[in-house]
């Protein structure tokens, strides 16, 4: 049945002033000449839920084992990726009005505004699932939705190790890392496992320790028994009651953490955390998008300039908060790697902080020493 058939049937419905039954939807079918039977019926009332509640007809994409994004690309394009790269669906929409439809339902139910005057979103349904939806008043070929699905289980570095995204070596060292409290960051690209590994690493915390995650939205779930977790509130449509990584950073060094994480350092909480880090809160991680290792100083001096931190500055907190980078990639076949662990090293002339590598990997998971690997081993024995 088509968007156009189901759109009378729709008014009728609205109209009754309660929840419709089938019985409803069966005689509005008929009111509308259609032929009513137990297939068509079941038929019909299942594509007014799905296109009422949820995520319309990407509902069955989402709950395919193993999707990590389903992205539509206006109303004739819509991918998946299981991991190994994006790949056609086979789902269509009858219409762009129909995808702008969805887009706006999945703002509407987050409490988020999509019109002409807002013409994009950033949100996240209640499954945890986040939403990105952008209109084709600014978009090509017609509104785009970009849906990322939170993992429904959690890895462990045994499970990384298993599945040839790292060796038992890199797995001991990064164990080493979570004992010996270094301040770390993952750094990689979209969608290259950094949240997962991050995860995965935070589960070896001990019991003992009380975690506090911050993030702009959650995804972060590592199996441990004494974590508390924060996520930041866009404002409404008023541009009232926004709550930023910032606040929430602050908010989280006054209920004792022994480790504070931010999930994603993406603007300027930087300069909280690492003012954190360096007030005696050991072991503080998180992640950040960098092409490679080396350009993350980089990367921290431009998120460091939206709050205001002065280069030289930064290089200083950074020297003093963290020890660590460890760079994870993924392949043009959808396989998701550690590439290498650096150590963070102070050259003496500059002064600026650098990123010196300590152990990398190749695609077999074979590790190769480099110059940070002594200044990684001290750091490590302070386990």
């Amino acid at each position: 049945m088509t968007v156009a058939d189901l759109d009378p049937i729709r008014a009728k419905l609205a109209g009754l002033g309660r929840a419709h039954t089938p019985a409803d939807v069966a005689a509005a079918m008929r009111a509308e000449g259609l032929l009513v039977s137990d297939a068509s019926l079941f038929e019909t009332v299942e594509a007014i839920r799905r296109d009422s509640v949820g995520a319309g007809p990407l509902d069955p994409l989402l709950r395919i084992d193993g999707v990590t994004d389903v992205l539509v690309n206006g109303p004739d394009q819509v991918f998946i990726d299981r991991g190994t790269g994006l790949e056609p669906s086979g789902v269509r929409f009858g219409s762009e009005s129909e995808v702008r439809r969805l887009a706006q339902r999945l703002a509407a139910g987050a409490g988020r505004r999509l019109d002409d005057a807002a013409p994009y979103v950033d949100t996240r349904l209640s499954d945890g699932t986040r939403v990105h939806a952008i209109l084709g008043t600014l978009a090509d070929p017609g509104t785009c939705i970009s849906l990322r699905v939170p993992a429904r289980r959690s890895f462990s570095l045994q499970d990384m190790v298993d599945s040839g995204s790292m060796s038992a070596v890199g797995a001991e060292l990064l164990t080493a890392m979570i004992n010996a409290r270094v301040g770390f960051l993952i750094s990689g690209g979209t969608g290259s496992g950094k949240t997962t590994l991050l995860a995965a690493m935070l589960a070896r915390v001990p019991p003992t320790e009380r975690m506090v995650i911050v993030e702009d939205s959650r995804e972060l779930a590592p199996d441990h028994q004494h974590l508390i977790r924060l996520e930041a509130r866009p404002g409404n449509a008023e541009l009232i009651g926004a709550v930023t990584l910032t606040d929430l950073v602050r908010q989280a060094l006054r209920m004792r953490p022994d480790r504070l994480i931010v999930g994603e350092v993406r603007g300027p909480e930087l300069c909280d955390l690492l003012s954190a880090m360096n007030t005696g809160h050991e072991g503080g991680c998180g992640t950040v998008h960098a092409n490679s290792a080396a350009d993350v100083p980089a990367r921290l001096e431009a998120l460091a300039a939206l709050g205001g931190m002065a280069r030289d500055a930064l290089h200083a907190q950074v020297a003093s908060a963290l020890d660590v980078l460890v760079h994870i990639t993924r392949s043009a076949t959808g396989q998701r790697r550690i590439a290498e662990i650096d150590v963070v090293d102070r050259d003496r002339e500059s002064s600026w902080v650098r990123a010196e590598p300590a152990v990398r990997f190749d695609e077999r998971g074979r590790s190769a020493l480099g110059p940070g690997s002594h200044r990684l081993k001290e750091l490590l024995s302070r386990s």
